[in-house]
């Protein structure tokens, strides 16, 4: 359990100095949406493009895909029909609400708890994968799509948004090197290392600037919006991981630990940096992302000791 504790404590750390930063004001008002640009236009896509390059795609094709991403699109949905129903949300902000519901911190957290917890890291490989090839971009199509292009914009502009999006092109050359089988020399994969380093501390720092002098989490009008959210992934996302992979996807022991793990991480901070960068649903992504990170310690550590 020690990898659990650690992993979300190293988080909390890089948080809290973000807040500091934003309550001192050091780098001036505006250095939290820099800090998200940053991390969402620039060192982001280099991260996936190395996460994928060195990733193998066939994890795609695993039986735990079925849970995994079965799950992860069912939350979503019901996110997206019940919020509908009840308070008749914009297209972008279901889209922020549905990504918060579903998308997991596979990376900060599932790797380290995927090595440390069940043995082998790459059990983690068919969520990240199917989050950052189909989950990412299909919410970020969405978001982009909010946002006017202009009474001359052509009609079809917005069929093509997904492959204009940072996050997808990243994804995109990512997956291309993964399927030549291109080694990249060292003159060039060292830049984009150095890039890629900086997304996660960039997210995390800009996400904790974000919640200084910002109302108490799940507060005002938008408080039942976040806690539907917080319930869909502490619990129903690892209900249905588990439930479709027992008896959907046939899993036992081991892999069935893994998929309803990998599905009770916490939301990603990468949510709330595509709330930020379109300016839609921020609250409603920082909210669920503190809230979830302080519920995955219990829940993840009781899911252990069930299924372990």
């Amino acid at each position: 359990m020690s990898a659990v504790i650690g992993g979300i404590a190293a988080l909390v750390a890089v948080i809290a100095v973000g807040w500091v930063v934003g309550r001192t004001g050091v780098l001036g008002a505006e250095a939290g949406g820099v800090l998200s640009r940053l991390s969402y236009f620039v060192a982001t896509p280099a991260l996936l493009l190395l996460t994928l390059a060195d990733a193998d795609p066939t994890a795609l094709l695993s039986a735990a895909l079925l849970a995994t991403a079965g799950s992860a699109v069912l939350s979503a949905l019901l996110y997206a029909t019940l919020a509908r129903w009840r308070w008749r949300l914009s297209p972008a902000r279901l889209a922020v609400g549905g990504l918060a519901s579903s998308y997991v911190n596979a990376g900060n957290l599932g790797i380290p708890i995927a090595a440390y917890v069940l043995g082998d890291a790459s059990f983690v490989a068919p969520v990240l994968l199917f989050q950052v090839l189909v989950l990412a971009p299909v919410g970020l199509a969405v978001l982009a799509g909010s946002h006017p292009a202009g009474d001359a914009a052509p009609r079809w502009r917005p069929l093509t948004q997904p492959l204009r999006t940072p996050v997808v092109v990243g994804c995109g050359l990512g997956v291309l090197v993964a399927a030549t089988g291109v080694d990249l020399p060292s003159l060039v994969r060292s830049p984009i290392e150095l890039t890629a380093a900086l997304a996660v501390p960039a997210a995390l720092l800009a996400y904790g600037m974000s919640l200084h002098g910002a109302p108490r989490p799940a507060s005002g009008d938008g408080a039942s919006q976040v806690w539907l959210a917080v319930a869909l992934k502490t619990l129903a996302q690892p209900a249905l991981a588990y439930a479709l992979g027992r008896w959907v996807a046939g899993l036992a022991g081991v892999a069935l630990l893994a998929v309803t793990v990998t599905s009770a991480l916490p939301t990603a901070q990468n949510v709330f940096v595509y709330a930020s960068s379109y300016d839609r649903g921020t609250l409603l992504a920082r909210d669920t992302v503190l809230l979830t990170t302080v519920l995955s310690v219990p829940l993840l550590v009781g899911i252990a000791l069930l299924l372990g």
